[in-house]
């Protein structure tokens, strides 16, 4: 079964080698234009190890005990699955539309429109998401209706996808680049 959000960066790892900034015939369909990180597909296929083991106490309790706690049980684990999936589809998204902000909780979509600048900056960013922070970089949106101060990051060297990969991150903050470029307004 193919999963595209996993390989969603092949088309721009043969576009770098081509040289073209946007590899994409279909250009309105939203895609992510970096892979995904170890630490992100690890942390996603521990949380579905867990649900794996509630799948099998939930066969477990419904073979042995009542069918409303194998039930609650069953719907725990697919809640797991739903989050494991959610953590997959966390990230940057971009189309001719916009940019879009994939969260845990929330997607937020920018057009491009509103867009005044995508550039990289050097400054204290989380690391894995958690309340440390340490010296890095990271891609900034500047919108015309807010401060920049107000938004978090796009991408940062320390997140679950570019933690120990600086390849990967200058090469996806350049693909958000060049799109921004193409596409925002004035």
């Amino acid at each position: 079964m193919p999963l595209p959000f996993l390989t969603a960066d092949r088309a721009f790892d043969e576009a770098a080698a081509d040289d073209l900034a946007l590899p994409f015939d279909d250009r309105d369909r939203w895609r992510r234009p970096y892979r995904l990180g170890p630490w992100r597909v690890g942390a996603a296929a521990l949380v579905l190890l867990i649900a794996s083991y509630m799948l099998a106490a939930t066969m477990i309790i419904a073979l042995a005990g009542t069918t409303t706690a194998a039930a609650a049980c069953l719907v725990g684990a697919l809640l797991v699955i739903v989050c494991a999936l959610r953590l997959l589809r966390m990230g940057v998204w971009v189309s001719a539309r916009g940019l879009r902000r994939v969260g845990f909780l929330l997607t937020r979509t920018t057009p491009w429109e509103n867009v005044v600048a995508v550039r990289m900056v050097q400054q204290p960013v989380r690391w894995l998401g958690l309340p440390r922070t340490v010296q890095g970089q990271a891609l900034v949106l500047a919108r015309k209706d807010r401060s920049e101060d107000d938004l978090p990051p796009l991408l940062t060297t320390h997140n679950a996808d570019f933690l120990a990969r600086f390849e990967a991150f200058d090469r996806a903050a350049d693909a958000v680049e060049v799109w921004a470029d193409e596409y925002r307004g004035g």
